[in-house]
């Protein structure tokens, strides 16, 4: 599934009847509305499934769950297999590949990186790149590209990839490779379509070369830079973006499936292009980012970015759906910062409250997770009574006259 539509699809809701709840519920007993057939059909009939048969219906053999409430995990559960060729099972500490995933948590590194005065998000990004340049010819013309933009999706870059990712044994491009275009990449290279904050445009290019100007600045490994900015500040120990993965770290990895839930020979691919595309993680772990972005925003955490900061990735920049690093949408009568993952064998999702303090990540190991993923979404936001579910407030309400 294209990560755009993974994009929509988590997003989009259909109305449904609440499960019961009550405050005073036990995670065990939120576990266990989730997991069984639910009170209504819902979409296509999903809803009259129990989790495991849902797996089973979509071939996705593993699925992995967090699910924040007041600004805490509130629970984290793994389901299935992590590998149909070893059998073996997936727990909360499987990593999986976030996919698309990783442009957030690289934001805050480009962020983390403004907030320590390396540049700013308005900088011209030919200003920060030492290693290759962008030519925007006629298009930059008055307004170069900037890190807002790339990371924003509207730098007027028309790309629109998408990364396929590459076999662990063939030989892999370099990033200003990548960026050229050059015959070892296995997409084509970035170019100008418009002028920047024209539209707003997917680009996996974009998110690449921001990438290469973050490596500039620094004048460190990628996977270094993210190491030591995000991963270990927000507690994220059970991620990296090493690529490959390290033997140590695969050795509780989850293998890539296709949509019919089978091997595709190589245990899974290998992306260059980190940022955009090459984080390896738990589903604890991106709870552990949204939980660090949610207490940023409200001063009660600042490990990472201060609250000024961090309202970037909280805050539209006025053309398109997307901060930096999330898209950012109304759902019901709250507001969430969200983004979907679609890599070779691998789909998941992050979706998070503005300012309520809850939220969710789920992952799978299978081309085919995304409607797994969309129910799987619905029945927690259900279970837990989320605003995204709320009507508006209704009018005309007049108190009760006062008795004496």
């Amino acid at each position: 599934m294209p990560l755009r539509k993974l994009v929509v699809l988590s997003l989009v809701l259909i109305a449904m009847p609440a499960l019961p709840v009550g405050q005073s519920r036990s995670p065990a007993e939120r576990i266990a509305a989730i997991e069984a057939a639910q009170p209504a059909p819902g979409t296509a009939g999903l809803g009259t499934l129990t989790i495991a048969e849902l797996m089973t219906r979509f071939n996705v053999p593993g699925v992995s769950i967090a699910v924040i409430h007041d600004f805490e995990i509130h629970w984290a559960k793994a389901y299935g297999i992590a590998d149909v060729e070893t059998g073996a099972r997936v727990n909360p500490e499987t990593m999986f590949q976030a996919a698309s995933i990783s442009k957030p948590v690289a934001a805050m590194a480009v962020l983390r990186a403004v907030q320590d005065g390396l540049f700013t998000l308005d900088t011209d990004i030919n200003s920060i790149l030492t290693s290759w340049k962008l030519d925007g010819g006629e298009f930059t013309k008055t307004r170069p590209v900037t890190p807002r933009m790339l990371t924003s999706h509207t730098s007027g870059l028309g790309d629109g990839f998408g990364f396929p990712g590459y076999d662990p044994s063939a030989p892999r491009p370099t990033v200003v490779q990548i960026l050229s275009g050059n015959p070892l990449s296995n997409v084509g290279p970035i170019f100008m379509e418009r002028p920047p904050m024209s539209l707003m445009e997917y680009s996996g290019g974009g998110v690449t070369l921001m990438q290469q100007a973050l490596t500039d600045a620094r004048k460190r490994p990628f996977d270094d830079i993210m190491r030591d900015t995000v991963l270990r500040p927000t507690g994220m120990n059970h991620s990296t973006y090493e690529q490959p993965i390290a033997p140590e770290r695969d050795k509780n990895a989850a293998r890539g499936h296709s949509r019919d839930g089978q091997s595709r020979g190589a245990k899974w691919h290998v992306y260059p292009e980190q940022a955009a595309a090459g984080l390896w993680t738990t589903p604890s772990d991106l709870a552990r980012f949204a939980i660090e972005v949610q207490q940023s925003s409200l001063g009660t955490s600042n490990r990472v970015l201060s609250r000024t900061t961090v309202q970037e990735m909280l805050s539209p920049v006025g053309v398109g759906d997307y901060a930096v690093g999330f898209a950012i949408a109304k759902m019901g009568q709250g507001w969430y910062f969200q983004h979907g993952g679609s890599n070779w064998g691998f789909q998941c999702m992050l979706l998070a409250h503005r300012v309520k303090g809850y939220g969710l990540a789920i992952m799978t190991n299978a081309d085919s997770g995304g409607a797994v993923m969309s129910e799987l979404s619905r029945r927690i936001q259900a279970a837990y009574e989320w605003d995204s579910l709320a009507e508006p407030a209704p009018r005309g309400y007049k108190p009760a006259p006062k008795q004496y």
